[in-house]
């Protein structure tokens, strides 16, 4: 998979270690030359260009990659990095990072943004996720379709502790994607039984993530007492 990086500060170099590590091709692009550290990831390919340019977008052969990241620190590069991957260059996925939660909503399909990734609220999620248990947390926000991936810590409670997957009547428009169980990471399948303490990872419309959450917390068990 061949993937372009807007933005060669420490989060796009993080990214692009990453990424080179699972054996993808990637190429960063930033139109600062005290960011062009050659050194720092040598395996990956570097343009010094300004990503906003559709010159410098053709030189990077944007059409070839599977993938564009817009990680740079400004918001407005991001989201015209986003549609010019898109729309200019078809890409079938494109990754951007928002540095101003209050920017979140712009980072839609109309920008060209299919996953919006925001510092500020994984970190406060991941604070939430690491204390909350029978709250749904969201995690992520997919543009295409309203989704979210959202996750739930299955409480000691839940009168779903016990049953099999496949014998849950899940909301419409939600998917169990992963159980993470102790140190294991499960693909769910019909037969797997749900145990308390079991992380849930769904990918689900944000419509229907109140109805997920009742389904599976313990105020769900409390109403019905």
């Amino acid at each position: 998979m061949r993937v372009a990086i807007a933005g060669a500060g420490a989060v796009g170099r993080s990214i692009a270690g990453e990424l080179l590590e699972n054996g993808h091709e990637v190429l960063l692009i930033d139109k600062a030359p005290t960011a062009i550290s050659v050194e720092r990831v040598p395996q990956a390919e570097w343009l010094l260009a300004d990503a906003c340019e559709i010159t410098s977008l053709d030189e990077a052969a944007l059409q070839r990659c599977n993938v564009v990241i817009a990680a740079t620190g400004d918001d407005k590069v991001n989201l015209v990095v986003s549609l010019l991957a898109k729309t200019e260059y078809g890409v079938p996925r494109v990754v951007a990072r928002v540095n101003n939660p209050k920017n979140e909503w712009l980072f839609n399909e109309s920008w060209g943004v299919d996953v919006a990734v925001s510092t500020p609220r994984l970190m406060s999620a991941l604070v939430e996720e690491a204390v909350s248990v029978g709250d749904l947390v969201r995690l992520l926000r997919f543009s295409h379709g309203d989704a979210n991936l959202v996750e739930l810590t299955l409480p000691e409670e839940s009168a779903l502790a016990g049953t099999q997957v496949g014998d849950v009547e899940w909301p419409e428009d939600t998917s169990l994607v992963t159980i993470i169980r102790g140190t294991r990471v499960l693909t769910p399948s019909r037969e797997d039984s749900l145990e308390a303490g079991d992380e849930l990872l769904f990918v689900a419309a944000q419509a229907r993530e109140e109805q997920l959450e009742d389904l599976l917390s313990v105020r769900r068990n409390s109403a019905a007492s």
